[in-house]
């Protein structure tokens, strides 16, 4: 086995060991050589013109990368308040955000104005003594801790090492006149005829994702958290899938048949008029490969580099082919298969696939790295899955960080595994995470399993809601120390239905996302929560059904935080088997909603749009001894109904009516009033910002025929 490169990196620095110096000592090592490896990657760059070229659209010119990654340091530092000055404002503000989640057809101009490549390195030269000068002066304890100074720096340097890997892949899409080659960039020479791919089996077993205590290097916050699967036995292809390989699928006019495309995949494919993978070329009759530094006749038996979209393509061409479940691998199965290497990146003398640029500046044959029985679990080019990135449970945002993961949980960005050869640091540990949108371009390829259904074992991806309605009510329902409102009316609630002896059923009308429901179910062995509003019942089932809730709340202006919330954490998971909830309108309920003995209306009578009569049909429904519970601040208004249906609130024959005068009236004959007290609620605005509402609480008993 040749190896072609010179690059000599050292292993990720560990967080944790009695020697702080020593830990000292190789941040130091660990940013030095990150810096250099940069600047190397930068310097292939001949012209300072091609640094303002595009040539990938989707994303900035190569300036704003060559400067981004020293603006990331001083942001976070100024952020997490270890600086209290700037170097060059313009500067880390123009290059602070890249364009990374723009849509496929999102092609819109830059109107930026790009500083001088001599002013970016100027200022690469200023941030790299500052940053050494804080590394040397920064308390490390035995244990960094994430809101600790030397986190912040290993996350820079870590930030780094992603835009090695991304920005060498636009410099891959540039002109050949505008990069000279330099050592020790070389690309692998060796290449011959394609391995004949086969299938073998995988024994499935039950994987634990999720980054464990043992992986003692810094990680992203993704990373963190569990998530328990149970794999079934599968069949994963000996090799990534080849170039000679992938060949087939174009000359069966893949690219022209829209049947072996997803929709998305039909929409990128309408738009780009691709015909072949991005880095492949057809120049007089002859395939070409380019690499970052060279083009070379395609080599047959390299992995095919293309993106989700491809790669889905050619599975399902493939398994009509053969007729066969054939698809991509989700997180889980490829962790199957990782799990049989026995080696990670602090660990390993001498790295067992192509990665960590330990081999080569390229990808090379596919059968070059035997790791057990298959070639390239790991290294060469990074493998799509099947699976849309997601947060386990338990995860928690960094806060100086707190878009690197969360605007990715949205079902449109797929995990890409295993590292590339220039995937170095935490890209190449074994727990690393990254997923970038299926139409995206990285050093990527795949390979395919046959499984034994056709049923794709991914969960719907668990989102955070940032819809500022909807996320302030899940705080106000289930975000800690808020929801004392729903456990005082559970136990008013309690209190007054123990006269009535056994109860089997309750209604919570309104419920909203449905945490009253469960406090009801404390006392109670059945409740139905019904809601007009259909996201309020999609969140209420989402979290009966899968134990998390995510959301993001304002904080100031712009800004927001990020939550998550379970089940368990909050006591509630033994009651889930209790509640049911249903979309309803309470002007006209299913049949099945009756033989309630309460039914509890929690701040809803001022936006039913005829109050009256949705209270009439209500009391169909609720047993005779029964219990209503009304709770409300009566926040009539015109905007909701008209003045004419409100229940109180309004002069009557020039006198002032309440609402609890008008529900007196309404339910002359029919209810008594047994009790009424008031509940505060607390709505979050924002983080110094707080609604009080004083909820009037009436609790009336229905009469029996008799007593009416």
């Amino acid at each position: 086995m040749t190896t072609s490169t010179n690059f000599e990196l050292s292993k990720p620095p560990l967080i944790s060991g009695s020697e702080t110096e020593l830990t000292r000592t190789k941040i130091t090592t660990y940013f030095t050589e990150t810096w250099e490896l940069y600047e190397s990657l930068f310097a292939l760059i001949n012209k300072d013109q091609a640094y303002y070229l595009r040539p990938e659209p989707l994303r900035h010119p190569l300036i704003f990368y060559y400067g981004h990654t020293a603006t990331f340091f001083i942001n976070k530092l100024m952020l997490g308040k270890f600086l209290t000055q700037r170097i060059d404002p313009h500067l880390e503000s123009i290059c602070a955000v890249g364009v990374d989640e723009m849509s496929w057809d999102d092609l819109k101009p830059d109107n930026y104005e790009w500083p001088t490549v001599e002013r970016v390195r100027d200022y690469r030269n200023q941030v790299k003594e500052i940053i050494l000068g804080l590394i040397q002066t920064m308390p490390i304890a035995t244990q960094i801790e994430q809101d600790s100074l030397a986190w912040l720096i290993l996350m820079g340097i870590e930030h780094e090492r992603i835009h090695i890997e991304t920005s060498s892949v636009i410099m891959r899409m540039m002109d050949l006149e505008h990069l000279s080659p330099a050592a020790p960039w070389h690309s692998c020479q060796k290449s011959a005829s394609a391995p004949a791919n086969t299938l073998l089996p995988v024994n499935g077993k039950t994987v634990r994702l999720g980054k464990p205590e043992s992986n003692n290097t810094y990680g992203w916050d993704n990373e963190y958290g569990e998530e328990i699967v149970a794999v079934a036995n599968f069949k994963a292809s000996q090799y990534l899938v080849s170039n000679a390989e992938f060949m087939g699928f174009i000359e069966a006019g893949g690219y022209q048949n829209p049947q072996w495309w997803t929709e998305e995949g039909q929409h990128w494919l309408d738009y780009t008029k691709a015909k072949m993978p991005r880095f492949w070329l057809y120049r007089d009759g002859q395939y070409l490969q380019r690499n970052l530094l060279d083009e070379q006749p395609l080599p047959l038996d390299w992995p095919a580099e293309v993106n989700y979209l491809e790669a889905k393509a050619f599975c399902n061409w493939l398994a009509a082919e053969q007729g066969r479940f054939i698809r991509l691998p989700t997180e889980a199965e490829w962790q199957v298969m990782r799990d049989t290497l026995q080696t990670d990146l602090p660990h390993w003398q001498k790295a067992p696939g192509n990665i960590n640029l330990e081999h080569f500046a390229s990808s090379c044959p596919v059968n070059e790295f035997p790791q057990g029985d298959f070639y390239d679990i790991i290294g060469n080019v990074w493998q799509w899955t099947e699976s849309p990135i997601d947060a386990y449970d338990g995860f928690a945002v960094h806060p100086l960080y707190d878009d690197f993961s969360t605007p990715t949980f949205d079902g449109l960005h797929n995990l890409i595994k295993g590292g590339s050869w220039i995937s170095t640091g935490n890209e190449a540990t074994r727990d690393s995470r990254y997923a970038f949108r299926r139409h995206f371009f990285q050093h990527a390829g795949f390979r395919y399993i046959e499984s034994e259904s056709n049923e794709l074992p991914v969960k719907p991806v668990n989102r955070f809601e940032t819809q500022t309605d909807i996320s302030q009510m899940l705080h106000r329902h289930y975000g800690h120390n808020t929801s004392s409102e729903f456990t005082e009316l559970g136990n008013i609630i309690h209190k007054y239905a123990n006269n009535n002896g056994a109860l089997s059923k309750a209604l919570d009308f309104g419920c909203g996302t449905g945490r009253l429901a469960y406090e009801l179910a404390r006392h109670i062995p059945h409740v139905d929560g019904i809601d007009f509003t259909a996201r309020h019942i999609q969140h209420a089932l989402h979290f009966k059904e899968r134990g998390v809730l995510r959301y993001a709340l304002p904080e100031e202006g712009e800004l927001q935080s990020f939550h998550e919330v379970s089940l368990s954490e909050l006591g509630l998971d033994a009651l889930a088997h209790k509640v049911e909830f249903a979309q309803g309108d309470g002007h006209n309920l299913k049949p099945q909603f009756t033989g309630y003995d309460v039914i509890v209306a929690h701040q809803v009578l001022e936006f039913l749009y005829d109050p009256a009569q949705c209270l009439n049909k209500l009391l169909e429904r609720l047993n005779t001894g029964g219990l209503l519970v009304l709770s409300s601040a009566y926040q009539w208004s015109e905007a909701l109904n008209d003045s004419k249906r409100w229940l109180g609130g309004i002069k009557r024959d020039g006198e002032n009516v309440s609402t609890i005068d008008g529900l007196t009236t309404l339910f002359d004959g029919l209810l008594e009033l047994v009790s009424t007290q008031e509940v505060t609620s607390q709505q979050r605005v924002n983080a110094r910002c707080t609604q009080l509402l004083q909820n009037q609480v009436s609790v009336w008993r229905k009469l029996s025929p008799s007593d009416q």
